[in-house]
């Protein structure tokens, strides 16, 4: 007997109907014909069945903070070709003066229970880490992390938002991060004033991810700078340590303005260093060159990047929504794009957060959703809640988490 049997499955690419067995956390079987009972049985009712989904960039300390905050970070963040993004970042900083784990705790809370309402079992959270914010942000992740274990797998990301050469004190406190329980090393080497500044910040980093044995994710030439090169400063890094497939960068927006040659050039760095990038179009003027890296065979993916902070007013933690977005600012609006945008938040986005197995497979782990809609097309136009969420392989009470 399955632990869980969904039964009239309609899976993507494949004509008819399947039934899924579910057993200690596993897909056990997929086929057209089980004669096995479940303890639980679903029927999907011929809507579809897929994995579930995967937000592999959130500023979780910050989420729910919009109306604390004046608007003049979100007006220069937003201004034309983000001229002004590093102004943006140092006036959003000033809220982390009153940084509290108490306040910060409910909106994490809140922000979770939103992304499993919406299918979402993993999240790579980042929570800043500086003299400002202190350790406020990490021990409020890390207790939300610990409270929905089991139920979506929250990944910590030690983030020196405002630099590593410039903020004096906050390597320390990247470091004290991972003792207390941090996943990953986080870092924004373009924030730093020189180009020199940046390769030390990034070499830091390394240097404690290798000492604690962690990935790591950057923010990446977050602004609309064609000298800025980050990316490629941390790819060659990442190459020269042999990290391969454990670095992800996130934005790389300066990408918009490269030269073919040179964008060519990180392409095929990122694919060498096995580096993934999160692209958040939704939430800036500029953005990576999403397509042009899909049809080079480099792993993009997308992210929700901010909910309701001082860097974008909306958001709910509902990749199907972003995805939605990202479709009418890339015009990725042929069915082919459409595959590709629910690959960006389902497998893709498994592959760049380091998962082995997110796909719909025997023996995979089972991460599932079953949404109410019948195909891709129709669950991006309305981008609504599924009708149910397995994680770890269990039926998760979607009622407990309705904000």
């Amino acid at each position: 007997m399955y632990d869980i049997l969904i039964k009239n499955a309609k899976l993507r690419k494949k004509d008819g109907l399947f039934s899924i067995g579910i057993k200690n956390g596993k897909i056990e079987k997929i086929s057209q014909n089980i004669a096995d009972k479940g303890e639980k049985e679903i029927d999907a009712e011929g809507k579809l069945v897929t994995e579930s989904f995967i937000n592999p960039h959130l500023h979780l300390c910050k989420v729910y903070t919009f109306m604390m905050m004046e608007e003049e970070a979100l007006k220069d963040y937003h201004g034309e070709e983000m001229g002004k993004a590093m102004t943006a970042i140092e006036l959003a900083s000033l809220i982390k003066s009153k940084y509290d784990e108490k306040w910060i705790i409910p909106n994490v809370r809140k922000a979770i229970s939103h992304a499993i309402n919406y299918g979402v079992t993993h999240v790579r959270g980042f929570a800043d880490v500086d003299t400002k914010a202190k350790l406020e942000g990490i021990k409020a992740l890390l207790k939300v992390k610990e409270e929905f274990k089991g139920v979506v797998d929250l990944q910590v990301v030690a983030f020196p938002q405002d630099g590593v050469v410039r903020e004096k004190g906050a390597y320390e406190l990247v470091e004290e991060s991972l003792k207390m329980g941090a996943d990953l090393v986080g870092g924004i080497p373009w924030i730093e004033y020189t180009e020199e500044d940046e390769k030390i910040h990034i070499d830091k980093m390394f240097e404690l991810a290798k000492k604690y044995d962690k990935g790591i994710s950057m923010l990446v030439d977050d602004a609309g700078d064609p000298t800025l090169k980050t990316l490629e400063m941390l790819t060659l890094k990442t190459i020269k340590e042999g990290l391969n497939g454990r670095v992800l960068a996130h934005h790389a927006r300066a990408m918009q303005f490269y030269p073919t040659p040179y964008f060519m050039k990180l392409i095929n760095l990122l694919k060498k260093g096995e580096v993934g990038v999160v692209s958040d179009p939704h939430t800036g003027p500029l953005h990576a060159r999403v397509k042009e890296m899909i049809e080079e065979g480099a792993l993009v993916v997308l992210g929700q990047d901010d909910i309701s902070d001082a860097y974008y007013p909306y958001g709910r933690n509902n990749m199907l929504e972003v995805a939605f977005l990202v479709s009418h600012i890339l015009w990725m609006t042929t069915k082919e794009d459409m595959e590709k945008l629910y690959d960006m938040i389902t497998i893709d986005a498994g592959k760049a957060i380091g998962l082995k197995n997110h796909r719909l497979e025997e023996g995979n782990d089972a991460n599932l959703v079953i949404l109410n809609e019948e195909n891709v097309l129709e669950a991006l136009r309305y981008h609504r809640e599924p009708k149910f969420v397995i994680s770890g392989g269990k039926l998760i009470d979607l009622e407990k988490y309705k904000i």
